[in-house]
């Protein structure tokens, strides 16, 4: 069973009862995208996979999770089994920009990015969210003036992101740039470099390292524009990562290709992602499904924390 919860003036979300509940009884809850468990961003079987386990790695540190989604034209967040499967099918993405579309348009199944689940999320008065890599800024922005709209939510709602860094095709340095610009602090979760999604480290030193959870929620409290996130990155386990030289490789590859179809805009991640899953035969996947883990692992323990 759902309950409705107007959460703003412009605003109504579906809440699971145990997210209603949580949310009720101040327990820690962690939204979760539903991109990335959709084929959007994982292919069947994986995609099932990785949403069983960043439950479970919630679950398994004292939170609750709730994915978001568009059902019927309304936004969710915690999902009943049935309404789970229909996310999994799910090949429409929703933007926060797409949010009051989905709603006047009553699309059936939407897939939120991290832009509309950060804005859902502050909505509904959850301080942490876990997804797997944000967007960013793009390779030749210069001239197409490519930047996710995943940036922009970060800055402009007061939430906990925690990601493996941005993904790893994107413009790096201008990224950090642009989040810098945007006074949104970022973070590094005990370790000093900003990882590149697939590997630990960029080359681009982390802002500022930051080694318990209680310091992540003072950073938050500590804001001083009131409606500004927190970036936390967190390098995927080192068993998992795929070694920079075989990615490098694999990236221009997958870029190349990219632009040789003449993709562009919300397309270019999964069209990318598909091609270095690919590349690397399916090593992409696993990775994929350990550092969203882990991921959502350590988002629990902040939102624990935020709730003491």
């Amino acid at each position: 069973m759902t309950r409705e919860l107007f959460v703003t003036d412009n605003t109504e979300a579906v809440l699971s009862d145990d997210v209603a509940r949580a949310l009720g009884e101040g327990r820690a809850v962690v939204a979760l995208e539903s991109t990335i468990f959709s084929t959007l961003g994982l292919p069947a079987p994986a995609n099932a996979d990785a949403l069983e386990v960043c439950k479970r790695a919630v679950l398994d540190q004292g939170a609750t999770p709730a994915v978001a989604a568009i059902l019927d034209g309304r936004p969710h967040l915690g999902l009943t089994s049935d309404e789970e499967k229909r996310v999994l099918n799910g090949t429409r993405k929703v933007a926060e920009r797409d949010l009051p579309v989905a709603r006047a348009q009553k699309w059936d199944v939407g897939v939120t990015t991290v832009s509309a689940t950060v804005a859902l999320a502050h909505a509904a008065g959850i301080s942490v969210f876990a997804t797997g890599g944000i967007g960013g800024v793009h390779r030749g922005s210069e001239l197409t003036g490519d930047i996710s709209a995943d940036l922009d939510a970060i800055a402009n709602h007061p939430v906990i992101t925690v990601s493996a860094g941005a993904k790893a095709f994107l413009d790096l340095p201008r990224t950090l740039e642009y989040l810098e610009t945007a006074g949104v602090p970022v973070l590094g979760w005990q370790h000093d470099w900003f990882p590149a999604f697939y590997t630990r480290s960029s080359g681009l030193p982390i802002p500022h390292r930051v080694d318990d959870e209680q310091t992540v929620c003072d950073v938050l409290r500590y804001r001083t524009r009131p409606t500004t996130g927190v970036l936390l990155t967190v390098p995927i386990p080192e068993a998992d990562e795929i070694p920079e030289s075989r990615i490098s490789a694999v990236l221009a590859v997958a870029l190349e290709a990219s632009a040789g179809a003449g993709v562009t805009g919300p397309a270019v991640t999964p069209y990318v992602l598909a091609r270095i899953e690919k590349e690397t035969d399916g090593q992409s996947i696993p990775a994929n499904l350990a550092l969203a883990r882990n991921n959502a692992a350590i988002a629990a323990r902040v939102a624990v924390a935020m709730t003491r």
